[in-house]
């Protein structure tokens, strides 16, 4: 019967009425998401392609997965809806969360409102607002579907996670999951089959930043994971087969003010082998950590022998390599 009285309006050149509640509902959508989406960036890392992340904090700080940005790669880029584009570099990063903290040189951002996803629902509507297959600043809806923790292989360890019926796909990751207030509840993480979205808990990237040291301390250097020579001396320590590489020192950080050159392999820090990207971080927030330690001793491969260097840490910058 409705069908048939919006053809006689058409057929009469009469506008077609909407239907209340559902045109309040749409408008009232439309405009929460144009108001959340300058906090929604774009990020991307040279050689693996782009993904999403929001502004956490009015300073720069970005928040995405760790996947998006972690582990061996290229420069890092963070461009705004705005149109500006910045170099940014992670300050902290948890791969069993999957979370990194980026850091732009900017100010008075639009920063994302953050609600407490301990209040969702399973039924609840939200939406997902990121770039799939490159395309920007796309939204979709859905609702939550389940709420729970899941095992976390090797390490005794549960995680929680949102998931969702919200159509995700490369490119969502490390953007916001809204609630119908426009407020982050989650931070999608990843897609199960059939593209049902998974997304970290709000309150998880709460805490997890509320953790951090909140003095920050600044090597320096950049880094590459490389393997060590058989002959390496080993000193009495036990044989470790990788080390970082130095590929870069910043000409005004402490590193360089100590006489780390490119080229160098860096062994330990702070009495603790480094790996990885990862581990050096750890090993410069738990410095971070104490507040009466102003420098950090380096074991450095060098033209085949090893050497020791104590760096004084800047305590003024991001906690980053």
């Amino acid at each position: 019967m409705v069908a048939e009285l919006e053809r006689e309006s058409v057929e009469a050149g009469e506008p077609v009425q909407g239907f209340g509640p559902f045109d309040a509902l749409s408008s009232d959508i439309s405009a929460m998401l144009e108001r959340v989406g300058p906090s929604v960036v774009q990020v991307i890392r040279e050689g693996r392609g782009g993904g999403a992340g929001f502004i956490w904090r009015a300073d720069g700080a970005v928040l995405t997965n760790y996947h998006v940005v972690g582990g061996r790669g290229g420069a890092i880029q963070v461009k705004l809806r705005d149109g500006r584009s910045f170099d940014a570099y992670v300050t902290n990063e948890n791969p069993a969360l999957d979370l990194a903290l980026l850091k732009v040189d900017a100010t008075d951002l639009p920063a994302a409102l953050v609600d407490d996803s301990s209040k969702l629902r399973v039924g609840e509507l939200v939406f997902a607002v990121g770039h799939p297959w490159g395309q920007l600043n796309v939204a979709t809806a859905g609702i939550v579907s389940g709420l729970g923790e899941v095992p976390m292989p090797g390490s005794g360890r549960t995680a929680q996670f949102i998931r969702s019926d919200v159509h995700v796909a490369p490119g969502n990751s490390g953007g916001p999951m809204l609630n119908a207030q426009g407020a982050v509840v989650g931070i999608t993480a990843m897609i199960f089959g059939g593209d049902m979205a998974v997304g970290i808990p709000s309150q998880v990237a709460i805490d997890w930043v509320a953790g951090l040291p909140s003095r920050r301390v600044y090597l320096g250097v950049g880094i590459q994971p490389v393997e060590l020579p058989i002959q390496l001396p080993q000193s009495g320590r036990a044989a470790r087969a990788a080390g970082l590489l130095v590929v870069g020192v910043d000409n005004n950080g402490p590193a360089r003010k100590a006489g780390v050159l490119v080229g160098d392999v860096l062994l330990a820090a702070g009495g603790k082998p480094v790996v990885d990207g990862e581990t050096l971080l750890d090993v410069l927030a738990q410095t971070a950590g104490r507040e009466d330690e102003k420098n950090i001793e380096l074991h450095l491969l060098r033209g085949g022998s090893i050497q020791k260097l104590s760096v004084e840490l800047d305590g003024e910058q991001e906690s980053h390599a």
